[in-house]
């Protein structure tokens, strides 16, 4: 076997614990009744935002990722497009929307205990790039992403050199 393949083996026994980002000032987060532009401030430096509860709790709703934001720039109706009619979370309506109203609702999540190899086979089957990680009571603990893998790899392979 290949160095590689022995790295790749002994990251898939690690737990989300031991790779996880822990929830800190730098976590991607907003509750619930926030507003576009307060998710638009975030998802300008990450990829995603986390919908919790509240600040208190920090219980996990949803998630909104760039691509949940597409339907709020869907373009006017015209006959000659292939679209449906705009979706009324379009911006074209004036409506102003909160974070409930666009996240997607029950992300996946794991636990710390959880096997890295069943974090990965979850973003492969789902095609998702990050995935809470929540307590029992779904309270934000950290997250871990497809971005937290790369880097673990990278390093390995600098240290390689």
């Amino acid at each position: 076997m290949s160095e590689e393949s022995d790295f790749i083996s002994e990251v898939y026994e690690f737990k989300v614990k031991d790779l996880m980002k822990t929830f800190s000032d730098d976590t991607p987060f907003v509750e619930k009744n926030a507003d576009v532009n307060s998710i638009f401030s975030i998802l300008n430096k990450k990829n995603h935002v986390w919908v919790v509860e509240n600040k208190e709790n920090l219980q996990v709703l949803g998630v909104i990722t760039e691509s949940d934001t597409l339907l709020l720039f869907s373009p006017p109706y015209t006959p000659l497009q292939s679209f449906d009619t705009p979706s009324i979370k379009s911006f074209q309506y004036g409506l102003s929307f909160t974070a409930a109203e666009i996240m997607s609702k029950k992300p996946l999540t794991t636990s710390p205990e959880e096997k890295i190899v069943d974090v990965l086979q979850k973003m492969k089957q789902y095609k998702i790039k990050q995935i809470p990680v929540v307590d029992e009571n779904d309270k934000l603990l950290g997250e871990i992403t497809l971005h937290d893998f790369i880097g673990r790899y990278d390093k390995k392979q600098v240290k390689a050199k």
